[in-house]
């Protein structure tokens, strides 16, 4: 292997326990630490706090460095194989000891100078430009700006964007914005802005994917000598047809009056439930009374065995 000169940084700072990570953790997992951390110590949310803005430089020179697979590489390697300290006037200077020898003894001349020019070449290589880090944020919309789809401003780190949200977005979906995202390091391009949709709660209605469901309390007599009822949805009501002897929780579609999404229309779901009279006058407990006599072998729980 060829000789390695590294900052003394690289020997003096742990840039793992910077970010909060073991050093096996992935490149996913070194983004999404950075990323953490770059938001939480970011000089737009820390004005006034020197101490946030100086977190905020280390974090970014840990990502400097281990962010990039082959730097990372590099860096690893200086510190799991052990270096020699030394060099003219106190001043030190980091080389892998078995190349000092192999070098001195197979190259000629001082040992230092075998890496004099390797320093150049590998702090250019953490300064090469790098993608920013993505940016996740969340946003909460009503039932109807979600069904309808909107445009909202959103603000993060400090900076507003606009976010457009497609008709009849699911609740949980990730909007991508493309390089919205954290600003690159060295000249890279920005980072993407990930946006968590969140949606309210309606009084009526709920979101089954595309569907809507809703449902429709029906009188005893209705369920069971039919009916036509109004049923509401999103714009307006429609007619359903109720058939004589429906059981509570009976759940009928109509079809087209559900969401409208970029993929398909759904329907909406409506879920009878039989209302049971609360106080009966005379004649209305004669009427059944009678009903009951006349149907003496009536036993709805007959598949229950008792």
């Amino acid at each position: 292997m060829g000789t390695t000169t590294v900052r003394k940084e690289w020997l003096d700072t742990d840039y793992y326990a910077v970010l909060g990570v073991p050093k096996d953790a992935s490149d996913k997992d070194l983004k999404k630490a950075y990323r953490k951390l770059a938001q939480q110590y970011h000089p737009d949310t820390n004005a006034g706090h020197p101490e946030a803005e100086g977190r905020f430089k280390e974090v970014n020179e840990a990502y400097d460095v281990l962010g990039d697979p082959e730097t990372r590489k590099e860096y690893d390697h200086v510190r799991d194989m052990g270096y020699f300290v030394g060099g003219p006037a106190g001043g030190a200077q980091y080389v892998r000891v078995e190349d000092l020898f192999s070098g001195a003894g197979g190259r000629g001349g001082s040992p230092f100078d075998l890496f004099s020019g390797m320093g150049d070449l590998l702090g250019q290589a953490t300064r090469r430009p790098r993608p920013g880090p993505d940016v996740a944020a969340d946003l909460t919309l009503t039932f109807h700006e979600a069904v309808a789809g909107v445009t909202k401003d959103i603000i993060v780190g400090g900076q507003t964007t606009k976010v457009r949200i497609p008709q009849g977005v699911a609740d949980g979906a990730k909007i991508r914005l493309k390089g919205k995202g954290a600003p690159g390091i060295n000249g890279g391009p920005p980072g993407d802005l990930y946006v968590t949709v969140h949606l309210g709660s309606h009084p009526i209605f709920a979101r089954d994917g595309a569907n809507l469901r809703v449902t429709a309390p029906i009188t005893f007599v209705e369920a069971a000598l039919g009916a036509e009822i109004d049923v509401p949805t999103l714009d307006g009501k429609v007619r359903l047809r109720i058939p004589a002897g429906t059981p509570t929780g009976k759940t009928f579609r109509v079809r087209g009056r559900g969401v409208t999404t970029a993929k398909r229309v759904g329907d909406l779901l409506v879920t009878v439930e039989v209302t049971v009279p609360k106080s009966l006058n005379d004649e209305e407990v004669a009427l059944l009374e009678k009903m009951r006599e006349q149907r003496p072998g009536d036993n709805p729980r007959s598949h229950l065995g008792v």
